[in-house]
C-alpha cells in the first residue's frame, strides 16, 4: 500500500511532537497560539467541525476540512479515531497543504498560499533574530 504523502507528513510531524490530535489538544494548541493549521476529517461530527472552526479563528490558525477519515488520521497518529487535529509548525503545515492543493487546487489553494506567506514571514524573522545575536 502506498501511503499518501500528506499522511506521511502527519507522521513526521507527530514524531517531532508538532501535531495536536483531538478536540481538547487542538483547543489548547489554538488558545496558546501554537496551532498553524487546524483540520477536520470527512466523518467528523458537526460539533467537532464547529469547534475546530471556532478554535482556528480564535487562535489565528487556518482551518480546512481534509479528505481523510477519522480512521486514517487515528492510524497515522496512533490516537484512536480523532476527527480534529492541528499542525503546530508553519513549514510542515504548508507542505501538508501543498499536497492537498495537488489533489484539489480550487478548494485548498487560498489556504495554502496564506500559510506559505506566514511560513516565509516566520523564516524572515528568524534570520533577523539570528543576525542580531551573531553581532
Amino acid at each position: 500500500m502506498n501511503l499518501d504523502q500528506n499522511l506521511q507528513i502527519l507522521g513526521i510531524a507527530r514524531k517531532a511532537g508538532l501535531v495536536a490530535v483531538g478536540g481538547d489538544a487542538v483547543g489548547v494548541a489554538t488558545r496558546t497560539g501554537k496551532a498553524r493549521l487546524v483540520f477536520t476529517t470527512t466523518d467528523a461530527s458537526e460539533g467537532a467541525l464547529r469547534r475546530a472552526r471556532m478554535n482556528a479563528q480564535s487562535g489565528g490558525a487556518i482551518y480546512v476540512a481534509v479528505p481523510y477519515t477519522k480512521f486514517e488520521l487515528g492510524n497515522i497518529t496512533g490516537r484512536g479515531s480523532p476527527g480534529t487535529a492541528a499542525i503546530l509548525d508553519a513549514g510542515l503545515a504548508a507542505r501538508f497543504l501543498r499536497g492537498l492543493v495537488e489533489k484539489d487546487p480550487e478548494k485548498y489553494g487560498g489556504a495554502a498560499e496564506q500559510l506559505a506567506e506566514e511560513a516565509r514571514a516566520l523564516a524572515g524573522k528568524r534570520k533577523q533574530t539570528s543576525r542580531r545575536t551573531a553581532k
